[in-house]
């Protein structure tokens, strides 16, 4: 099932994008977006679970009623045992309790399973008990149960079906077992299969939107946070970024790097040749920012124009100077021509850098406004060149 293919079209290949184009008609993503979306929904279900193992437990502790009401002497008290049974073991005593536990988010899914599978079984139970003493006693509480799998437990569609045929195989089994009229029992079993067939489809059309909202919901975090051109950080994930690498230099005790670049005389560039080759120009550049920006923690970003800059954690002042001087030679080397260019006849980078270690007594925009200055000298003394 392929999703938006034309505007799909207009936005950088990532694994968000690839994967709205491919399709999951399957209810599967690729493995790494699959793990990232099972850990998404673990952590998104949490309460919406606690709060239908609540709502399930309050619902068959009411069918009470229905039991004293339809059935009465010993036969009325087994079934009270087994409702007391099911609810206070395993609904109330682990399922309740430890869906709550954010601690053990992973338990939630087989914890999900066992709420139907113990109420469905403890409902078929209930059934057979009630049949034995009165033809009518409804058997569509089993239905319920179903349906809870489907929408409230909040399980997975393949869970969810098996769950569900589980308790209605089990049903008729029992059934079976104490030679119910084959009639009437072949009767159930159809209504039974066929409000599982709706539950099942109604739970499929809901787990697909889940899937295309977590892969646009993605998408959309990464181009609010990308530049559209070269596909770097913009400058508001930069800022956020710079904060944040700030914080964490100051509290580990490293290094913090930035490094200014601004590309040598672009509006000549862009007079010269052209919008279209101005933008190849500037992809190329955000490609080589990109390389020297390798590691984990480090940050490449475009932010505005011709103006890009690259944050280095925990690095050397030194090795700071190195990358710089490196990311500018790389440039040099792709050798785009630029003949309007009174510095060089190829497109060149102006890069101002500053390397320190944060401390409390140091404003945190005192790394960009340093790095400003060293590009303004660079700029001044020639261009085509790092200053620290």
């Amino acid at each position: 099932m392929s999703l938006h293919p034309d505007w799909l079209a207009n936005v950088r290949p990532n694994p968000y994008t690839e994967q709205l184009s491919q399709g999951f008609r399957r209810l599967r993503f690729a493995p790494g977006l699959e793990r990232d979306y099972r850990t998404y929904m673990l952590r998104e279900r949490l309460e919406l679970r606690r709060g239908g193992v609540v709502c399930a437990l309050l619902v068959w502790l009411a069918f009470a009623g229905v039991d004293i009401w339809m059935i009465g002497g010993p036969l009325l008290a087994a079934m009270l045992a087994i409702r007391a049974g099911v609810a206070v073991l395993l609904l109330l005593l682990l399922c309740a309790r430890l869906i709550r536990d954010r601690r053990h988010p992973r338990l939630a899914d087989p914890l999900g399973i066992a709420c139907v599978l113990t109420g469905g079984l403890g409902t078929a139970a209930i059934i057979t008990l009630g049949h034995g003493q009165d033809p009518s006693f409804p058997y569509e509480g089993l239905l319920l149960v179903c349906i809870a799998g489907y929408f409230l437990i909040g399980l997975r569609v393949r869970e969810a079906v098996i769950s569900s045929l589980v308790v209605v195989l089990a049903y008729g089994v029992l059934e079976w077992l104490v030679c119910r009229a084959t009639t009437h029992l072949l009767s159930n079993l159809l209504f039974l299969l066929a409000g599982n067939l709706i539950g099942a489809i109604g739970c499929y059309q809901l787990e697909l939107k889940s899937r295309e909202h977590f892969l646009i919901s993605n998408l959309l975090r990464i181009q609010a946070d990308q530049d559209g051109l070269t596909g770097l950080h913009n400058r508001r994930s930069f800022n956020r970024e710079l904060t944040r690498l700030w914080r964490q230099a100051q509290r580990d005790g490293r290094h913090l790097a930035l490094l200014l670049c601004d590309v040598d005389h672009f509006k000549a560039y862009n007079d010269g040749y052209g919008h279209q080759a101005g933008d190849l120009a500037l992809q190329r550049v955000g490609e080589v920012l990109q390389r020297a920006a390798r590691r984990p923690l480090d940050v490449a970003a475009r932010l505005g124009g011709e103006e890009f800059a690259v944050l280095l954690y925990d690095i050397a002042p030194d090795a700071a100077q190195q990358r710089a001087e490196t990311l500018r030679l790389e440039l040099e080397a792709c050798a785009i021509e630029h003949v309007g260019s009174s510095t060089a006849p190829v497109l060149t980078l102006s890069v101002g850098l500053c390397c320190l270690q944060p401390a409390a007594e140091l404003a945190e925009d005192s790394l960009y406004q340093c790095a400003d200055r060293a590009l303004y000298q660079a700029k001044a003394l020639g261009r085509n060149q790092v200053v620290t």
